[in-house]
């Protein structure tokens, strides 16, 4: 895996290409690296791996087994790891088995997009062409949300870089993507023309411009949180300050509609407080002053030095050992876990039941059925006529 980074990097252009001087203002701040990151590129290193012996560099079962051992070393390893890259790798053959004769297929590839982004660059994790189609596909091994491959930036700037460099000796007709993410069990796909491809190339020029130079206006948003200025932007301080212009409001009572208003401004506010949190605490752990705040202790939960040892004393003190532990099982996650996927479906599907989710406010955006409380005339009318029947 290649750790260069672009300054138009694919995977922030959902940043770039909204708030078109994010860019330059990173460029100045320190990346942050989480173990969460870490875990994420062990995790592709695996992928790669497995990938490129099953596709480009055939090697021998000892050859393989000491790549992995080696990564396996790592720390962060855990045995999860086999089985989702597992089934990363089940993906790309399900692709590749496709075609009516052996497509062509690169692991890793560097792809140039910077006839639409200056300088542009970002690497690929499989493309996979045959006939006329081309397939970008990317794993991701986070659990947080379920990322769309609907008209994704990232992907697109891909398929843009893998189209510049494969254009010459295929004729590519269609573009395929898809995002597989399998700690959440989700595989996104999305299907484009070329031409709409190369259209929505053009139209980000500009912007791409923009952003190379550092110009245009700052804009707060959902792309926020992923930025390294997000505890000290102005814009985003501005923005989640400005919820005061509705304090003049009349009558007494809010509206529906200003309360839809309120609520599209405030709906990031809870986060940036807590980035501004967590950037005040470093700053008085290094020693710099936050008027008006300071670092201490926070609660401390007392622990054993040694539990082992502390049983053992109560134990020859007279209490039962049973009484000092607890018998529970471990939750349905767990055990899916433990099992896998595919086991847990064969073995236990009969005895899972899932029943409606807890109702949540929602963006309009959001992709999920709206819900209410409120019966529907329609079921009601129709019920009172079929009681009305058997009566």
């Amino acid at each position: 895996m290649s750790e260069q980074h672009a300054l138009l990097s694919a995977s922030s252009s959902h940043k770039w290409l909204i708030c078109t001087p994010s860019a330059r203002l990173e460029e100045k701040l320190p990346e942050t690296k989480s173990e969460y990151a870490e875990e994420g590129r062990l995790a592709h290193a695996i992928a790669e791996l497995k990938a490129k012996k099953h596709f480009t560099e055939p090697m021998g079962p000892k050859t393989f087994a000491r790549k992995l051992k080696a990564l396996q070393e790592n720390p962060l390893y855990q045995e999860e790891m086999l089985r989702h890259t597992d089934t990363y790798l089940d993906y790309l053959s399900g692709i590749a088995h496709g075609f009516s004769a052996p497509p062509y297929i690169a692991i890793e590839k560097r792809l140039d997009y910077s006839t639409y982004a200056p300088e542009g660059f970002g690497t690929g994790d499989c493309i996979i062409i045959g006939g006329n189609v081309m397939h970008i596909i990317d794993f991701k091994y986070g659990k947080g949300v379920p990322v769309s491959a609907e008209r994704n930036p990232q992907m697109m700037l891909y398929a843009l870089g893998a189209y510049a460099a494969y254009s010459i000796l295929y004729q590519i007709e269609t573009v395929k993507m898809a995002i597989i993410q399998p700690r959440l069990d989700v595989i996104s796909e999305y299907e484009m023309p070329l031409a709409d491809l190369l259209a929505w190339g053009e139209s980000i020029k500009p912007i791409a411009q923009k952003a190379f130079k550092g110009e245009g206006e700052f804009v707060s948003g959902e792309h926020c949180k992923f930025c390294r200025a997000k505890a000290l932007c102005r814009a985003r301080a501005e923005f989640n300050t400005s919820l005061e212009e509705y304090h003049g409001m009349k009558p007494p009572l809010i509206t529906n509609e200003e309360v839809g208003a309120i609520l599209v401004r405030a709906q990031n506010l809870a986060t940036w407080v807590k980035d501004l949190e967590e950037y005040a605490l470093a700053e008085c752990l290094k020693g710099n002053e936050i008027p008006g705040w300071k670092a201490v202790e926070g609660r401390s939960v007392r622990q054993f030095t040694d539990q082992d040892e502390a049983f053992k004393v109560l134990v020859n003190a007279g209490y039962d050992e049973a009484i000092l532990y607890e018998r529970k099982p471990i939750t349905l996650a767990s055990v899916e876990k433990l099992l896998g996927k595919a086991k847990f479906k064969e073995l236990l599907t009969e005895y899972v039941n899932t029943p409606p989710g807890k109702p949540t406010l929602a963006p309009e955006s959001d992709k999920r059925q709206a819900i209410t409380l409120q019966a529907d005339p329609n079921e009601v009318f129709k019920n009172e006529i079929g009681g009305n029947e058997n009566e």
